[in-house]
């Protein structure tokens, strides 16, 4: 089902107040650190209802209009505007969510992660990666998803020295997994498989010269 103008309008007619959420300028990286093993349980896809449900964009408008799980609501309608090629109102969509949380809570920190993948994957590296960043260090900068993801993107944006320092950290932490790509799947099971094989272009750049740490 599309998202129509239905969406659009109803979106519209509510008046939300939408903050500037990203810029695409060069993004100053945190310094790496040797280890990255903390889990980040907001590093997941925010999904408030199954995405192959009946009526999915009604549902979740009900959801908004009635107060219950707004914010994940507007997170998911966020994902399927980006999806439909919606880039303006997805981002609004993320601006009304992150402005309804605190900017140091951990919702905010999943709502910018789930946002960072859509601009990803829509093809705004440079945002996506400043995204990126504010999440990694609102967790205190050492989640186990930060090397492998910021790997990604940095290779992406042709910053492939930084893609592979990145990674590099990324074995230090787990050198029986990382050193093989035959893992990724396994290790990455939400990303796309073009995303893996990306990342396993990371991986053969590290292994034919392995930077030293530190």
């Amino acid at each position: 089902m599309g998202m129509g103008s239905r969406m659009v309008t109803m979106l519209l007619a509510t008046g939300l107040a939408i903050a500037s959420v990203v810029t695409a300028q060069a993004q100053t990286l945190p310094k790496i650190a040797e280890f990255y093993f903390d889990p980040d349980v907001a590093a997941r896809p925010i999904e408030v209802l199954p995405a192959g449900q009946p009526d999915l964009v009604d549902q979740l408008m009900k959801l908004r209009e009635r107060g219950r799980k707004g914010v994940e609501a507007s997170v998911q309608l966020a994902s399927i505007a980006y999806a439909e090629g919606r880039a303006e109102l997805g981002k609004k969509l993320y601006g009304e969510a992150l402005g309804a949380v605190s900017g140091t809570s951990q919702q905010a920190r999943g709502i910018r992660w789930n946002h960072a993948w859509d601009l990803y994957r829509q093809g705004d590296a440079a945002a996506a990666l400043a995204l990126w960043v504010e999440a990694a260090e609102a967790n205190r900068g050492h989640a186990d998803w930060v090397p492998p993801t910021l790997a990604l993107v940095l290779w992406q944006l042709d910053r492939k020295d930084e893609a592979v320092q990145w990674f590099a950290a990324a074995v230090r932490t787990e050198p029986q997994q990382w050193a093989d790509a035959a893992q990724f799947p396994r290790l990455l099971p939400l990303w796309r498989d073009a995303e893996r094989a990306q990342l396993a272009q990371v991986q053969q750049a590290w292994a034919a010269a392995p930077p030293a740490w530190p």
